[in-house]
Formats: structure tokens, C-alpha cells, sequence
């Protein structure tokens, strides 16, 4: 086994029973976790952007992307129940100060416009996509800890199950190119693949761990969640790619060894997971 492989294995090994531990957990600790990824992730599109000769409002990207989750969870029942009118609020205001803080710390000369757009893109993209995680643990309807955590690890399991298959099938099958100018490597018999595990998965995965919780969806209805959770989350990891090629690099980050940063690692869940509520929502399970 390679070194590299070992330590993908040791991260996976650590970070696997975490994850349940915390989601099970929940409250301000599931919370207080997603604020510091989204902390770290905002800083690895800050570096991105950078490298293409922007200057981001960090310390403004890092506070709104490190609120985003806690206040998502501040709004929730099992939170203090506030009125998420205060987050609908709370954006324009964000935005204005972003705009306010470049007044006086950018020149027209340092791009203040490309300044803006990405400090708040930043924040949408690591914190706002990634909160959805917490309406999926702590939904308006009564769960048991179980029920939920099973429930935030199902459109988590379509992913990484998704990945595997595109990855192994891509690899034996290999063919026409899904898209090659942004990712030479992605095929689209491993993309099929892909999007077909995660249709084949979404009912296993049912069928094991939540068929004995108050859920009602049917066969079809978990086949085409695990269709379009695979392939929305396809396209994202192809959005993140599309921004490492801009600048010339492999990978956003060091944090996961052998894995490379966050958004490496959350590229894909970034979309997947608000897909996933919306399709919860549809169903009418949150």
C-alpha cells in the first residue's frame, strides 16, 4: 500500500466515527464544527482568489462564514428557536458591510468589485451551502438523535458511494470524456456509474438504517434522491476544479492528508447537501 493511500486510510479511519459522533451530538457542537470548516474553507477560496491577483475582506469573510451555522442552528427549535427573519435580515446586512469595509480599504486600482464579489461568494459557497446540514440533523419535525444522524449520513453516503463507483468505473471503462477541458480524467461511463450507484445506494442504505424511523418514501422516490444527489454533486466537484484550473493548481489545500483541503473534500457536498433538504422538503420528511 502507498504512503498516500495509508494516510487517506488513517484520515478516513479518524474522521469517519467523529463525524457520527458529532452529528449525533448535534446542537452547538455539530454547529460550532461547521463553522470552522466553513472558517477554513472561506480561507482556501481567500488563497484561490488571491493567486488570480484578488484581495478578499478576510477578516469580514471569516466572521460571516463562522456565524452562518451557528445562527442557521440559533434559528432551529432545538436551538433558541428565533425567528429566521433575523437571517434573511442579517444577509443584506452582511452584504452592506462588505461593501462599506472596501470603501475604505480598497482603491479602485486593487479590484474592489472582484474584492466583494468573492468575500461574499466565499461565505455562500463554504458556510451557507454547508448550514443546510444543520435543518437536515435538527429538522422542524420530531426526530429521535438517531433518526437524524442517520438521516444527515444518507445524502453523505450517496456521495461518497457516487465518487468510489465514478472513480473505479471510470478507471476500467474509461471512453469519451465528460468533460475535459476542466477535468481531463472524468469520463462519462464513470459519471453513469456514478450517478447510477447513488440511485442503487439511497434504498439500501433506507432500507438498513432508517426503515425503522417515521419515514415515508417510496422505491422511487429514494432511486431518483440518489440520482440527483450523485449527479448534482458530480457537477460541484467539477465546479471546484474549474476554479483550481484558473489559477494553476492541484489541490485548494493541505488539511486532509492525502486528500488534499476542503473544498477537496466538500466540493461535492457543498451542492449535494442542500439538494438532498430540498428533496427531504419536497417529500415532506423535514
Amino acid at each position: 500500500m502507498s504512503s498516500n493511500m495509508i494516510r487517506r486510510v488513517s484520515v478516513a479511519a479518524v474522521a469517519i466515527p467523529t463525524a457520527i459522533v458529532v452529528v449525533y451530538t448535534g446542537g452547538w457542537a455539530l454547529a460550532g464544527l461547521l463553522s470552522v470548516f466553513a472558517g477554513l474553507g472561506a480561507a482556501e477560496v481567500f488563497k484561490l482568489a488571491e493567486r488570480a491577483g484578488i484581495r478578499p475582506l478576510k477578516e469580514l469573510g471569516y466572521v460571516g462564514a463562522a456565524a452562518i451555522p451557528v445562527t442557521v442552528f440559533a434559528a432551529s427549535a432545538d436551538g433558541l428557536g428565533l425567528d429566521y427573519q433575523y437571517i434573511l435580515f442579517a444577509a443584506p446586512v452582511f452584504v452592506i458591510a462588505v461593501m462599506a469595509h472596501a470603501v475604505f480599504k480598497r482603491s479602485p486600482e486593487e479590484k474592489p468589485l472582484a474584492a466583494v464579489s468573492i468575500t461574499v461568494f466565499a461565505v455562500i459557497y463554504t458556510s451557507g451551502l454547508l448550514a443546510f446540514l444543520i435543518l437536515l440533523r435538527h429538522p422542524p419535525v420530531p426526530l429521535t438523535a438517531w433518526g437524524a444522524t442517520w438521516l444527515v449520513f444518507l445524502p453523505l453516503t450517496v456521495v461518497w458511494v457516487c465518487d468510489s463507483m465514478a472513480m473505479t468505473f471510470g478507471s476500467m471503462i474509461g471512453g469519451p470524456k465528460f468533460a475535459p477541458v476542466v477535468s481531463p480524467n472524468k469520463t462519462w461511463s464513470g459519471t453513469i456509474a456514478g450517478s447510477v450507484s447513488g440511485g442503487v445506494v439511497a434504498p439500501i442504505y433506507f432500507w438498513i438504517f432508517l426503515n425503522r424511523f417515521p419515514f415515508d418514501l417510496s422505491l422511487p422516490q429514494l432511486i431518483v434522491f440518489g440520482v440527483v444527489v450523485s449527479s448534482v454533486g458530480q457537477v460541484g466537484d467539477l465546479a471546484e476544479s474549474l476554479f483550481k484550473r484558473e489559477v494553476g493548481t492541484k489541490d485548494s489545500g493541505t488539511f486532509f492528508p492525502g486528500h488534499g483541503g476542503i473544498l477537496d473534500r466538500f466540493d461535492s457536498l457543498y451542492w449535494a447537501i442542500p439538494t438532498a433538504a430540498l428533496l427531504l422538503r419536497i417529500y415532506g420528511v423535514i
